[in-house]
């Protein structure tokens, strides 16, 4: 049984800059990689400075059924993903590295909270990669996915969702 509530925070501003950077510096596509994934490490920690008693968990194997409706926050490790064969390129954003880690978790639930409008979440998963809502290898670590999916746009997910997250606090 997985713990009740996972989040996996993108790279937000950090992994843009991230993307600055390969370009400026003409990094190969592994380091850049490796940095996304601490910019992921980063919005998590920045998560967690909001919110406390968030827990912030870095391997999946520490990822025990909560007995507090608490959420954690996933830590993304860079040798776990390595071992794991995770790509390192930028068509695998946390998008596929949440659907990768509900998979490894059994989760029943897969929700992506987007920045951009999302019209319709009871669309399939390759269509929202069709319309570039996820990225692009997010079809493929969904394609025969066990949980459900759910996409929102973060003012959706605001409205839908913060009374709930207040009662944990």
């Amino acid at each position: 049984m997985p713990p009740n509530i996972v989040i996996v925070a993108g790279g937000g501003l950090f992994a843009d800059q991230v993307r600055v950077i390969q370009k400026k510096w003409q990094l190969n596509n592994v380091t850049s990689h490796e940095m996304a994934i601490l910019a992921m490490q980063q919005m998590a920690l920045l998560f967690q400075g909001l919110q406390p008693r968030f827990k912030c968990i870095e391997s999946i194997d520490n990822m025990k059924p909560q007995t507090t409706e608490c959420p954690i926050i996933w830590l993304p490790q860079i040798q776990e993903l390595n071992q794991a064969g995770i790509a390192a390129n930028w068509n695998i954003t946390s998008d596929s590295l949440a659907a990768w880690l509900a998979t490894k978790i059994q989760a029943d639930q897969l929700t992506l909270i987007k920045s951009t409008q999302v019209a319709d979440n009871s669309s399939s998963s390759k269509k929202w990669f069709d319309t570039d809502i996820v990225d692009t290898e997010f079809y493929a670590f969904t394609k025969k996915a066990k949980f459900n999916i759910r996409i929102m746009s973060v003012g959706k997910f605001c409205n839908d969702e913060t009374l709930k997250l207040k009662a944990l606090q």
